[in-house]
């Protein structure tokens, strides 16, 4: 069974589950990574975690990401490394 180091946060009184995935995310095709990004939120909702899942990656040497376009300004602020210092919790 996977498991992920996910961010928990909460940004603008919004709950995030901001999930990094390998590189090989981003060569999905958009079908395949919205299936995982529905298996990663059911896993959410069973662990009992509240909020939306976002998956980001490295791309080209920089983050890439999928969320709702009202998310994309909060993503843009932020990189990998925040991500990783912002890691809180573990998803299975």
């Amino acid at each position: 069974m996977p498991n992920y180091d996910i961010a928990h946060v909460n940004e603008q009184g919004i709950d995030l589950i901001i999930v990094p995935l390998e590189s090989r995310f981003g060569l999905l095709s958009e079908s395949e990574q919205v299936s995982e990004m529905f298996a990663l939120q059911q896993h959410a909702q069973d662990a009992s975690l509240r909020g939306t899942v976002i998956p980001v990656w490295e791309s080209g040497g920089r983050m890439a990401v999928r969320a709702p376009d009202r998310w994309h300004p909060f993503f843009e602020s932020i990189n990998l490394a925040w991500v990783a210092a912002n890691i809180n919790r573990n998803l299975y």
